[in-house]
């Protein structure tokens, strides 16, 4: 009896079964499993997006200055040169503003004053005037009522009354008593000056020039209405001796539009 071969023993066809398996035809069986999905495909490259760009830095630099409108420009020709207005001081709104809606039902030379607002009318025709920014009056200060332009001064001199005197001693030197203080630049009469009167009495009330820009659209005088210097000159040369003025002190008397 010839035994068995048993372990290591194998048929022919189990011997043909182990044959190495060709290179092409195990490179065509990963070919295969790649276009079968087991085989991970390599991902393109990705290219990061370029960086945000940084917002520009905040100007240092300062603002361009605010352009002086030819009616605020220097007058070098008066007895007292005047520089131009340092118009960054005032608000646009108080700039002075020719030919505007004004149905105040006041005649034609009427000026009208708005203390409330701030603004100046002087009636240049039915329905229209030339409007003025204005400083006025501190509460306990103010006048207001009808009256009439008196006569007008160029350059005048300032003669603070006796009461205002009493309040600031420091005055003194300008009294009526002492002749007043003398006119200039500095003069808180400035340029020009219309002086108020009811019948014949002196309200002590004027209407006169400032060398304070700032001052324009408060209430910081001592009861009378200041204009930039080159708005109370124009004033002064339009309005006649005897011209009716109206004070409102909460305005009222129509509205105005620019």
């Amino acid at each position: 009896m010839i035994p068995t071969r048993v372990g290591t023993d194998r048929t022919d066809a189990e011997r043909s079964d182990a044959r190495p398996i060709p290179r092409r035809a195990f490179l065509s069986g990963l070919c295969a499993m790649a276009l079968s999905g087991c085989v991970a495909a390599p991902r393109p490259a990705v290219t990061p997006p370029p960086p945000a760009p940084r917002p520009p830095a905040p100007s240092t630099s300062p603002p361009s200055p605010r352009a002086v409108p030819a009616m605020y420009q220097a007058l070098p020709q008066e007895r007292f040169p005047l520089p131009a207005v340092d118009v960054s001081k005032v608000d646009p709104v108080f700039w002075r503003v020719e030919d505007i809606d004004y149905p105040s039902g006041e005649p034609v030379g009427t000026l009208v004053v708005d203390t409330a607002a701030k603004y100046l009318y002087h009636v240049t025709a039915p329905g229209r005037a030339t409007r003025y920014g204005i400083g006025v009056g501190r509460q306990g200060f103010a006048w207001s009522g009808r009256a009439h332009v008196a006569y007008k001064r160029e350059w005048p001199r300032w003669t603070p009354p006796d009461s205002m005197v009493e309040r600031q001693p420091e005055l003194r030197p300008y009294s009526i008593a002492n002749g007043g203080m003398d006119p200039g630049p500095t003069n808180p009469l400035g340029a020009r000056a219309l002086y108020i009167h009811q019948g014949n009495v002196d309200t002590l009330y004027r209407l006169h020039g400032t060398h304070q820009p700032w001052s324009i659209g408060k209430a910081v005088s001592s009861g009378c209405i200041r204009l930039l210097n080159q708005d109370v000159i124009h004033l002064h040369d339009t309005v006649r001796n005897g011209s009716p003025i109206l004070v409102m002190e909460h305005g009222g008397a129509g509205s105005a539009n620019a």
